[in-house]
């Protein structure tokens, strides 16, 4: 049930009683802001007080499409140079795996790739990405446990280049987002990244899990402030009431989702679909 279905069950049959609206649609991750700008707007109208619960839906989902962007620009390869992907996250978000879920992505698209493990703290990430590369049938570069991802990345750089590939995927270690020697670790990776390119890393993209809420929100702001996000991967959104979390990152950050997880197959991940995403509301 996602979290309009919610709001539908929750006020159907009774009047609209706003603060329960409101922390309804807070709850729903939807954000401070935008929850006051739906309220506001539902409050403007002459009969506010013959609202149902169809209004509100209405006003919810206009909101919604005001402030997801209409057209995302796809990710492409750079002429004679490897695009470079940087994927980041918390801890358990899930985005080793969708780093392989975006390489079988890059595949179907007909695009060559490389995988740079440089999530060298958890020996198992290593370990993880080297058996979805061999499914996947890419090669892989990959250091010893305590390697320097920024060192491991720059010599991915190189190599992708030699070999004329399309797209590095650059997948780091999970970190949270509130230490500092961490996030300035992956400074230092955007840093080695770019005596190759200058414009390297070329997309920057954030794993964020759906069901987290609105801790994912605080994950974006840091990251955001330390390396400039280009987008979300946000995974779980299916299984999630709170979807409503990528509208709010998108609102207050304006960092848009580029492609969302729906399981745990390799095929099970697809670019953001906005018309679809607001469609499937309610």
């Amino acid at each position: 049930m996602n979290f309009l279905q919610s709001l539908a069950q929750q006020f159907t049959g009774k009047p609209i009683d706003w603060d329960e609206l409101e922390e309804a649609l807070i709850r729903a991750d939807l954000g401070v802001p935008m929850t006051m700008r739906i309220i506001k707007t539902l409050q403007e109208r002459e009969a506010w007080s013959l609202l149902g619960i169809g209004d509100v839906i209405k006003a919810v989902r206009m909101e919604i499409a005001r402030t997801l962007p209409h057209d995302l620009t796809p990710i492409r390869p750079t002429t004679g140079k490897p695009t470079v992907i940087l994927i980041v996250g918390v801890n358990g978000t899930g985005k080793t795996t969708s780093t392989a879920k975006f390489a079988r992505y890059l595949q179907k698209c007909q695009h060559t790739m490389l995988l740079a493990a440089a999530d060298t703290f958890r020996a198992a990430a290593i370990e993880q990405l080297d058996v979805w590369a061999k499914k996947l049938g890419v090669e892989i570069v990959r250091g010893e446990y305590g390697a320097d991802p920024a060192a491991l990345c720059y010599d991915a750089y190189q190599s992708a280049s030699k070999n004329k590939i399309d797209f590095l995927l650059c997948d780091t270690a999970g970190r949270q987002h509130t230490k500092a020697n961490l996030m300035a670790e992956l400074q230092k990776v955007k840093r080695a990244l770019s005596k190759h390119d200058p414009h390297a890393p070329h997309e920057t993209l954030l794993v964020v899990d759906a069901t987290t809420g609105s801790n994912a929100l605080s994950q974006a702001r840091e990251f955001h402030r330390a390396l400039t996000l280009n987008g979300l991967i946000v995974t779980k959104l299916d299984g999630s009431g709170k979807g409503g979390i990528v509208v709010a990152i998108q609102d207050e950050l304006g960092i848009p989702t580029r492609f969302v997880g729906t399981g745990e197959n390799l095929e099970d991940f697809s670019p953001f679909d906005r018309k679809t995403y607001i469609e499937n509301l309610v």
